[in-house]
């Protein structure tokens, strides 16, 4: 059989799917691939990273860490390995002649003791090359160039000073800006999530399809959404990367985050909801988020009838206040029970969000904040 045909067995047997960056990195195949790249390894890692795009960011990182650590593993000259198995030899040898042990310990064949030494030697080298991934292993995260640069990904640049509409293979549509890329693999193949690579700006619209999660890689962030429309910029030159939400809802979360439902501390990014009106900016060199409002939040639901009936007369707070949630998408929080008595008289027809606060605020004697993309409403009772 062919050298090629039963590397190809050999390493098939092997269920890459399951690997994560470390068990790459441990991998003796992989490492071989990464330091050689040896035809046959070669076209075996290409045909399966086309196969499995979704692998394509921990396959580049396990790169990265098993070049960062040295060309070749370290081979033991085979003086060096007698040697260093002579002395360990003694060590346990002298450990188990122990007067404290004589007697309770069948004495070992030398055949017997020296297997024993090598196996510890062999511990110890294995334990030593773990112990030093494990030290050099950096966060996982994105770089375009680390994916586009396999060549398994459709990209499109758009060098143009205007924007440019793209639709990718599920008909979801992309409002590409000036001086952008994203990258993509062809008819998103047989993975369980349809991703984008963008560095830069693009507005996304997404075709619908809860079964394939639609994920945007944008430096350290993940953008997730099922169907929904969204801004997301992230260009290489920019401090922060900021997500905005048009319609529906989406979850962000760090790339890395090993688990985006995770818990941690409120100035890292493990996962946050975004709504419609509400932006998240991250800060990439202190590694914090904020979610904002809108400085100028939008209607979600554009219907003439309903802002045409925001002419009131003495109506209760409650009834305002759920309209206004329609309309924007933009969560109000207030006590209900505290306010329950408060009316309001005002014309809202034609005036910015912010200004329909006011005067409502105005009529209550209230005033609000915005908190973590929220308005909060702080007020006395209503006689």
């Amino acid at each position: 059989m062919a050298r090629g045909n039963l590397y190809i067995q050999q390493v098939s047997m092997k269920d890459f799917r399951l690997f994560d960056v470390s068990d790459f990195v441990m991998d003796e195949d992989f490492f071989r691939w990464v330091n050689e790249g040896s035809k046959t390894d070669n076209d075996f890692w290409n045909n399966w990273l086309s196969q499995n795009p979704d692998k394509y960011m921990a396959v580049a990182e396990a790169r990265r860490i098993v070049e960062s650590i040295g060309t070749k593993k370290k081979v033991i000259d085979e003086v060096e390995k007698r040697h260093e198995i002579q002395r360990l030899l003694h060590t346990i040898k002298d450990r188990f002649e122990a007067p404290e042990l004589k007697g309770r310990v069948r004495p070992l064949s030398r055949k017997l003791w020296s297997a024993a030494a090598a196996t510890v030697l062999f511990a110890m080298v294995s334990f030593s090359v773990y112990f030093l991934l494990k030290q050099n292993r950096k966060p996982e995260k994105f770089s375009y160039s680390t994916v586009t640069n396999s060549g398994h990904l459709i990209e499109n640049i758009n060098t143009s000073e205007k924007t440019i509409t793209l639709k990718l293979p599920d008909e979801s549509t992309v409002e590409l800006s000036a001086n952008s890329r994203i990258a993509y693999a062809n008819n998103f193949d047989s993975a369980g999530t349809r991703d984008i690579y963008l560095s830069g700006e693009a507005f996304f619209k997404v075709t619908k399809n809860p079964s394939r999660p639609f994920r945007v890689f944008a430096n350290e962030i993940v953008t997730k959404v099922l169907g929904t429309s969204f801004i997301v910029r992230s260009f290489e030159k920019d401090t922060a990367i900021q997500v905005t939400v048009r319609t529906g809802k989406v979850s962000v979360y760090s790339q890395t985050t090993a688990h985006a439902k995770e818990t941690n501390s409120s100035n890292q990014l493990s996962e946050m909801i975004l709504t419609p009106n509400q932006k998240l900016v991250y800060e990439k060199s202190k590694q914090q988020f904020q979610k904002v409002l809108l400085e100028n939040p939008v209607m979600v639901l554009p219907d003439a009838m309903l802002e045409k009936n925001m002419l009131y007369d003495d109506a209760s707070l409650e009834k305002v206040f759920n309209q206004l949630n329609k309309i924007y998408g933009i969560n109000i929080v207030y006590d209900n029970e505290l306010l329950k008595k408060c009316t309001v008289t005002a014309d809202l027809r034609d005036e910015p969000f912010y200004r329909k606060l006011d005067l409502i605020c105005q009529a209550i004697g209230a005033h609000y904040e915005i908190i973590d993309g929220q308005v909060v409403i702080q007020a006395s009772a209503c006689e």
